[in-house]
């Protein structure tokens, strides 16, 4: 009787997994949708499109962003959000030119978007377009990184300027960490011989709704335990 228990219970924990992970890229799909609706019947170079502003992007990037809205994408990875700047995007697999252009992306070789993997989560943005606001950012400011199952913030507590061989930038610390890479100056004209920096440390992974219920869940079944043993 406790084998099927068991069982049914960690089938129950895998399907609450899978309803918030569904949840979550549903909501991202269809934020995209709406900008590619938007998009189409954009009057305007620089109407404004749903969650995302336009103000500091350079006109190719915009048009750039635009036709990326019409290309097929997997569900992102997670969501990147600086309430300093206003900034909310998706994070996707890879820094391909198109997936750039559509939102940021996973730099390959760096920590993977997972709150129990240890090291230096790296993601890289254009610098005319969604990372031109890093600009504007300061130590002392908070990132949150949004996962299928919680929340991972972060503090920023180095900015600096480099070249770019020096990769060192993105190598693993002693604590959980996020770094930001842009192309700088930020206002330049051909290619950007810098590269823009911003280096977070964890401060905690925090439990979305999902995580919680689970977490509520194990807590009566270990109740229901005690009381069948006592």
């Amino acid at each position: 009787m406790r084998t099927i228990q068991r069982v049914l219970f960690a089938i129950g924990i895998t399907l609450l997994v899978v309803y918030f992970g569904i949840r979550l890229q549903g909501e991202l799909s269809s934020r995209l949708s709406l900008l590619v609706f938007h998009s189409a019947h954009s009057s305007s170079d620089k109407q404004i499109v749903p969650g995302v502003d336009f103000d500091l992007w350079s006109e190719k990037r915009i048009a750039a962003f635009k036709e990326s809205l019409t290309r097929h994408f997997s569900p992102p990875k997670a969501v990147l959000h600086i309430s300093k700047i206003h900034l909310e995007v998706p994070v996707f697999e890879g820094t391909d030119d198109l997936t750039l252009n559509r939102g940021v992306g996973r730099i390959t070789g760096t920590a993977h978007l997972d709150p129990d993997s240890n090291g230096n989560i790296g993601i890289a943005g254009h610098r005319d377009g969604f990372f031109r606001g890093l600009k504007d950012i300061q130590n002392g400011d908070t990132i949150d990184l949004v996962l299928a199952d919680r929340t991972m913030s972060f503090v920023i507590d180095r900015i600096q300027v480099v070249d770019p061989s020096n990769v060192s930038v993105l190598q693993s610390g002693s604590v959980s960490s996020l770094t930001l890479v842009t192309c700088y100056p930020f206002y330049f004209n051909g290619s950007a011989p810098q590269r823009y920096i911003v280096h977070a440390s964890l401060i905690s992974p925090a439990p979305s709704e999902g995580a919680s219920t689970k977490q509520n869940v194990s807590a009566v079944d270990r109740q229901r335990q005690q009381e069948k043993t006592e």
